[in-house]
């Protein structure tokens, strides 16, 4: 029977070259499903592998947070310098330009404010809402070690669960409260836990002694926390020591919305994390850049 397609120029098949079977560039993700590997890949640049993420999500425990006061002065300009951005579904729908074509990590869990106790979180989403909005990922606090761990740990399993029936990754983060550990035997034990009960990537605190051992006890990427605001000198220090240890990227806030320059801040972040430049060299390009601004 006659081709419906006949062409005068001959059919190609290549037959002597080899189909192309490439892993999957990120830690611990080759056997995850397409659709989780697309969104994890608006997380992570898929050419360094890295990903400098920006936190500003800190209003739904913390209130209007130094910095985020308005979130349409402050925030909006740092955006096309992010790879993606970790906020709440109010400030998303509110502020954000839905023609924002990055990743969207949408804080999941919620409840307490910082005047009660920080581990009594519930998850505060719907999936469907997660879809309505086209998220990359989907972040739950978990609390090892917290008053309220069981019930975070719980949040997190049946976030995982209902990420992996649409596709959905999962950041688990590890929450370090006032009466927690903050060395590498609390994160390694804290990041195992979380990695081991289905999330897709952790995000967890920085210690300066012994954090390749946290990097290479968990199966799947791990990010950083910016934490506390620093100089940026020392911001920068930590993401640089932190992506030699392993780490697959930061997600940063403090340090970078509460900088006197925040977007010099957030491209001297990105010359770190993504090209490996040393302190001292970025922390000169954030001054360069600060000078032009002015």
């Amino acid at each position: 029977m006659p081709e419906i397609d006949v062409s005068e120029k001959e059919k190609q098949f290549y037959v002597d070259i080899p189909a192309k079977n490439e892993p999957f560039f990120l830690k611990g993700s080759n056997n995850l499903d397409w659709g989780m590997k697309n969104r994890l890949s608006k997380i992570f640049n898929p050419k360094s592998g890295k990903t400098v993420m920006l936190a500003i999500d800190h209003g739904y425990f913390q209130g209007p947070t130094t910095g985020l006061e308005r979130v349409d002065v402050t925030i909006l300009p740092l955006l096309e310098h992010c790879d993606t951005l970790m906020l709440t579904r109010g400030i998303m729908r509110s502020i954000i330009p839905p023609t924002f074509a990055k990743g969207i990590v949408l804080r999941a869990s919620g409840g307490p404010s910082v005047l009660n106790e920080l581990s009594n979180e519930q998850i505060a989403i719907d999936i469907d809402e997660a879809i309505r909005l086209n998220v990359a990922a989907m972040a739950v606090q978990v609390f090892i070690g917290g008053t309220f761990e069981t019930q975070s740990v719980h949040n997190m399993t049946r976030l995982v669960d209902l990420g992996n029936r649409y596709g959905i990754p999962v950041l688990g983060v590890t929450a370090v409260g006032k009466d927690m550990g903050r060395d590498a035997k609390y994160m390694r034990l804290a990041s195992r836990i979380i990695a081991e009960l289905g999330v897709s990537y952790v995000k967890t605190y920085y210690v300066p002694e012994d954090f390749d051992t946290v990097v290479a006890s968990c199966p799947v990427p791990i990010v950083i926390a910016g934490g506390k605001k620093l100089s940026e000198l020392d911001a920068l220090t930590m993401a640089y020591n932190a992506i030699q240890d392993g780490a697959a990227g930061v997600d940063m806030g403090r340090n970078i919305f509460q900088s006197d320059a925040p977007v010099a801040m957030i491209k001297a972040l990105r010359k770190v994390v993504h090209d490996g430049e040393k302190p001292k060299s970025a922390y000169d390009f954030f001054l360069t850049e600060k000078n032009k601004a002015q």
